[in-house]
């Protein structure tokens, strides 16, 4: 009986040993995969750095690396302009500032924005008068921007609002010059 439960013994431990046994049988398994374990990763990484600094190249006929295209993406997003202030000044008429900062909106009702010619639209904004106007344009109103202090002076801006307002059915004056409003209340605030 000891016989037969030694033999048992003997027959298990073995039978552990094979359970545990891995893929590596010979010495040159072992070195083939060490090798595989260092060069895999090398390969690997080199293939990605090929693909990441060797991108493909825009087809041809595409200009997206030329020295133009380049210098069109590095273009600064302002720029300034230097204007001599004593420099005579042309004063634009409502109908220009009109056609070239108000009409996109203003033509097809852009943004909730009143068609020029639309008496129906402007009817309730003619009811608040000029100076409301004005207001509204100056610093702006809903999705409209504020006009006051960009390339239009507040005269010119207030010269559109009257040709708009006219053209809608208004029938506001035309605002007065600047010069033309400082001498008239000069005058207006003489003694007599």
């Amino acid at each position: 009986m000891s016989d037969s439960h030694g033999k048992d013994n003997a027959q298990g431990a073995h039978g552990v040993e094979e359970a545990h046994e891995g893929p590596i049988k010979t010495p040159t398994q072992l070195i083939w995969t060490v090798v595989a374990s260092f060069v895999v990763p090398i390969v690997i990484i080199i293939l990605l750095v090929n693909y990441v600094a060797f991108a493909p190249k825009p087809a041809a006929g595409s200009d997206g690396l030329s020295a133009e295209a380049v210098a069109r993406r590095l273009m600064p997003v302002g720029t300034v302009e230097v204007r001599d202030a004593s420099a005579p000044v042309a004063v634009r008429s409502g109908e220009e500032v009109y056609k070239a900062a108000c009409t996109a909106c203003h033509s097809i009702g852009a943004a909730g924005a009143p068609k020029s010619g639309d008496a129906a639209a402007w009817a309730p904004r003619l009811q608040t008068g000029y100076e409301a106007l004005l207001n509204s344009s100056l610093k702006g109103k809903g999705a409209m921007p504020a006009q006051g202090g960009g390339e239009y002076s507040d005269y010119e801006i207030g010269r559109a609002v009257v040709f708009m307002a006219n053209q809608s059915g208004g029938k506001l004056a035309e605002p007065q010059a600047p010069a033309a409003a400082a001498s008239g209340a000069a005058a207006a605030s003489a003694p007599k």
